[in-house]
């Protein structure tokens, strides 16, 4: 496996819509989230089931009595970032009780500009060695727990008094993994895995969408890797087990083959379209996390921000922030490499153009 190759799909695929172009809080980041969230079940049954609260994952795998996997999921966990404005304003934040304050939107504090935002913190949850034989037996399962965490952080003003508070608050989110597998052929399995999360959500008909999330797995997705043994493309399967892939299925999922072209030792399970040994393009200058765009058109984007439209996006978070910087210190050859590259050619014969 190469490890990199396959981090730097899954970590694009993690973060693909995380904030979009102009990169700071408008109408068109209103709606974020939208790839491989599974929200609370009584949220979604609450709705009439147009939120997906589990995932199924379908795959073969090519082994015998000495094959194991490994399954990992990874997924967003949200925290809202609140901003509360001090008044009266103090020295000191008191001990084990919060001081009283408004919520605010946005908040101006000298050359410090605070937002009110949802961050997300990466969550994984695996389990590891697992042999096709005795999955075919029993399945595994592992319940997961992720408690809820409140913590506030202190604002000082030009003259050192505190003037607001930053509160971040993460709801819990629980769940359970469950792998199975079951032999469809000689030295032929299939393996199944299902997620759900199963966080309560009270009153859930009258929460919204934001409530839900942060109590959500979002951009949920997961890694499968075979030891002594090796996945069928669900893509471009051989011809003798088009059948069986065919009876494979993926809910909320599109597993395809990652790493070097021809490996075929990991898969991952996306919750996003994509094909069989993706890339990220060696011109890419880095995250751009807004998948409407190319590279290049994006980049000149970003340059042509006025100073507090940048102030607005340097306050979002440490991402944008880190974007930002690279954007406006790329040199005129990374520029130039963004621009018309052409990835293969091939000879045009006579038919072709008929």
């Amino acid at each position: 496996m190469n490890q990199l190759l396959v981090d730097q799909i899954v970590n694009a695929v993690l973060y693909e819509g995380y904030i979009l172009y102009p990169y700071r809080p408008s109408v068109k980041n209103k709606q974020r989230w939208t790839f491989g969230g599974l929200c609370p079940r009584s949220y979604s049954e609450a709705h009439g089931g147009s939120e997906a609260w589990t995932m199924r994952t379908e795959c073969l795998v090519r082994g015998s009595a000495t094959t194991a996997i490994q399954v990992e999921v990874r997924f967003l966990h949200l925290t809202a970032r609140l901003v509360g404005e001090l008044n009266p304003l103090r020295n000191e934040l008191p001990d084990g009780e919060e001081p009283a304050y408004r919520l605010v939107e946005r908040l101006q504090v000298g050359d410090r500009l605070l937002l009110a935002w949802q961050e997300a913190e990466e969550r994984r949850v695996s389990l590891d060695e697992l042999d096709l034989l005795s999955l075919a037996v029993q399945s595994r399962r592992r319940e997961f727990d992720f408690p809820a965490h409140r913590r506030l952080e202190p604002v000082r003003g030009p003259t050192g008094e505190i003037v607001a508070v930053v509160v971040r608050e993460q709801q819990p989110v629980t769940g359970v993994l469950i792998v199975s597998a079951e032999r469809v052929a000689e030295e032929l399995f299939k393996v199944s895995v299902w997620i759900e999360n199963q966080t309560p959500l009270e009153d859930a008909g009258n929460r919204d969408r934001d409530e839900a999330l942060l109590r959500s797995l979002v951009s949920t997705h997961t890694v499968l890797a075979a030891h002594n043994g090796e996945f069928v493309s669900l893509i471009d399967p051989p011809e003798e087990w088009r059948e069986l892939v065919a009876s494979c299925r993926n809910v909320g999922a599109w597993p395809v083959l990652v790493g070097n072209a021809g490996e075929k030792d990991t898969m991952l399970s996306s919750p996003i379209i994509l094909y069989d040994y993706p890339q990220i393009a060696p011109e890419s200058p880095g995250d751009l996390f807004d998948s409407t765009e190319i590279d290049e058109i994006l980049t000149l984007r970003i340059l042509t921000l006025t100073d507090e439209e940048k102030q607005a996006a340097v306050a979002v978070d440490g991402r944008v922030r880190a974007l930002l910087h690279r954007s406006e210190t790329l040199d005129p050859e990374q520029m130039r490499r963004m621009h018309g590259t052409v990835r293969g050619l091939h000879p045009v014969s006579s038919e072709d153009l008929r």
